[in-house]
């Protein structure tokens, strides 16, 4: 064997002992469990010889990857140890893991609503960076069902998904209104019959900082900014008392402060 050949087989060893890791197993076990199907059957000193395990350790592993079903003992002196199939095994940690899955998230599930008692805060959130804000505002728009305000001056802030979300909310029936007092962002829309656009008067004329808006439902909002160098970045909440009192506001002023 090759030096190259050497060191891809060590790669691949490496990836494999992780991939045990992460599936559950300790280094130890993963190692003998490989070292086991390197040599087909053997004693614990025969897995010490190819694998970096001691051979004292071999035997504390080996019960404990014969609890998890995946290797069997042979009763005989010196005790010899086989493992399972590799199907068998893959099936085994794959039933495993489901259940420690299933676990873990039902329980999540049962505290996620339960009531501390206390006052509750209102639910804020930033975001911060682009995609970030493109990605949160189509959350916000899909989960609409009767209303939506969408807004930017900025043509690059209407993306291809965001278009495509506010065309499927429109033809689903949700009230869609496009206000912006950019050409180019009102021509995107502007033959699509489902949607309204509006191009909203304002007397100011020098705000390089406002990003978009959006307002679903009466209940979500979403505001963004955009940094010096360019960069976008947005609070929203969705649900909450600050977003119904924001949007009441916002909507009783003379202009929405968007361009």
């Amino acid at each position: 064997m090759t030096d190259d050949e050497d060191e891809d087989e060590s790669e691949g060893e490496g990836e494999a002992l992780a991939a045990f890791e992460r599936l559950g197993l300790t280094a130890y076990e993963a190692k003998v469990f490989i070292g086991l199907h390197r040599i087909g059957s053997g004693t614990a000193r025969d897995v010490s010889q190819v694998v970096d395990v001691p051979r004292s350790q071999v035997y504390g592993v080996a019960e404990r990857l014969e609890d998890r079903g995946l290797l069997e003992v042979q009763q005989s002196n010196p005790i010899r140890y086989r493992p399972v199939s590799t199907d068998e095994a893959r099936e085994l940690l794959r039933d495993r893991f489901e259940r420690e899955q299933d676990r873990a998230f039902e329980y999540v599930e049962t505290v996620k609503h339960e009531s501390t008692g206390e006052e509750t805060q209102e639910d804020i959130w930033t975001v911060r960076g682009r995609d970030q804000v493109d990605d949160r505002t189509v959350d916000i728009l899909s989960q609409a069902d009767e209303r939506i305000v969408f807004g930017t001056r900025l043509p690059e802030l209407v993306t291809d998904t965001i278009e495509r979300t506010l065309t499927e909310r429109a033809a689903a029936g949700v009230t869609v209104v496009v206000v912006s007092r950019t050409a180019a962002v009102r021509d995107r829309f502007a033959e699509l019959d489902v949607v309204t656009v509006e191009n909203l008067p304002t007397q100011r004329t020098d705000d390089q900082r406002s990003g978009r808006i959006v307002i679903a439902d009466d209940d979500s909002i979403l505001l963004s900014v955009i940094g010096d160098e360019g960069s976008e970045t947005a609070i929203w909440s969705s649900g909450s008392l600050f977003a119904s009192v924001l949007i009441q506001l916002l909507e009783a002023s003379d202009e929405l402060q968007v361009e």
